[in-house]
């Protein structure tokens, strides 16, 4: 990675979506959104112990809610689903949303990751930061990169925890795609995780460093030498998170979004070492249908679904910016 540059494509490749960041002033937080205003089949795979969303249960296949008019990626902890308001507020006046009775409900599942480490943790990702975010997406021509690294959701966000904050890298939000036979897969990944990001050769790209700060340490083989003996005190429950979304234009109904999100989750061990410690890892599925009814291989989608989230989390440090007046080292800005 380090070498050869990041990886091609991105999420704004996928017909049927626009996509936007927003920032807090005052502290490194911020969220990015994903529209969909005229609904898209979507579903969740939920495998971290201490998660923080909104509306994912009405994406369980047997309930009747049938598509989304956008997903949230959100720093701020839990206070930062307010930013769904926003996005809310921002389709429901433009009259998108799901009929019912006298109204229209926009749909606007949201994930949340801790970033509270860095600043004043009284700011936070609001209403006006998700309505930004929708504002800066619809006035991005179709097709445009999206900015990656320090940027939206993942403005704020760290990597390799375990030995605490001091020891960490800066993480950040990054994106990937492939086209395989006309349809197009690509992932969005806000990464804040406690663990390390490694390549795909197993080096460690971004996480724990030495106690001097100087070097990578390899979080899993410093475990496996013992290296939690007298350590700090493990970070709390749900103060790291690996949030997403694997997004394609191919026709899925909720029950095969649901399926895609599960497969494409195996892109998260592939590219972060440990995973799921103290995590609340989520990652959504959407499906524009904008590539036609043509037939559609699940497990090819699957497939293709969990190397550009493994892709898309590379990205994101390998993009990741220093924050001004923050002690967080970043992939490039740390030798070897």
């Amino acid at each position: 990675m380090t070498a050869t540059g990041p990886y091609a494509g991105c999420v704004t490749q996928v017909g049927g979506i626009a996509v936007g960041h927003a920032a807090m002033a005052g502290r490194p937080t911020g969220c990015t959104v994903l529209l969909c205003p005229e609904g898209a089949a979507a579903g969740v795979a939920q495998r971290g112990g201490a998660p923080g969303t909104r509306e994912t249960d009405l994406l369980r296949p047997e309930n009747a809610v049938p598509v989304v008019h956008a997903l949230l990626l959100t720093g701020g902890s839990a206070f930062g689903l307010a930013a769904a308001d926003g996005v809310m507020r921002w389709l429901a006046a433009r009259g998108h949303g799901l009929p019912v009775g006298p109204a229209r409900v926009p749909i606007v599942p949201a994930a949340v990751l801790f970033d509270l480490w860095l600043g004043n943790p009284a700011i936070h990702p609001d209403a006006a930061c998700g309505e930004a975010a929708c504002q800066a997406a619809a006035a991005t021509p179709a097709g445009v990169p999206l900015a990656q690294g320090s940027q939206g959701a993942g403005l704020g966000a760290s990597v390799g925890k375990l030995f605490g904050i001091g020891r960490a890298m800066k993480g950040g939000i990054g994106c990937a795609s492939l086209q395989v036979g006309g349809i197009t897969v690509a992932a969005l990944m806000a990464v804040n995780a406690i663990g390390d990001v490694i390549g795909a050769d197993g080096t460690v790209l971004a996480g724990a460093r030495t106690p001097d700060g100087r070097q990578r340490l390899g979080t899993a083989a410093a475990l496996r030498a013992g290296a939690r003996a007298g350590a700090p005190v493990v970070p709390p429950a749900g103060s790291a998170t690996t949030i997403g979304v694997v997004v394609t234009d191919a026709a899925l109904d909720k029950l095969q979004a649901h399926q895609l999100a599960a497969l494409a989750y195996h892109g998260l061990p592939r590219a972060i070492d440990p995973l799921g410690l103290h995590d609340g890892d989520t990652l959504f599925a959407l499906a524009t249908g904008r590539a036609g009814a043509q037939a559609v291989d699940l497990s090819t989608l699957g497939a293709l679904g969990a190397e550009v989230v493994a892709r898309a989390i590379r990205n994101a440090v390998w993009h990741a910016e220093a924050l001004p007046g923050h002690d967080l080292p970043t992939m490039r800005g740390l030798p070897g």
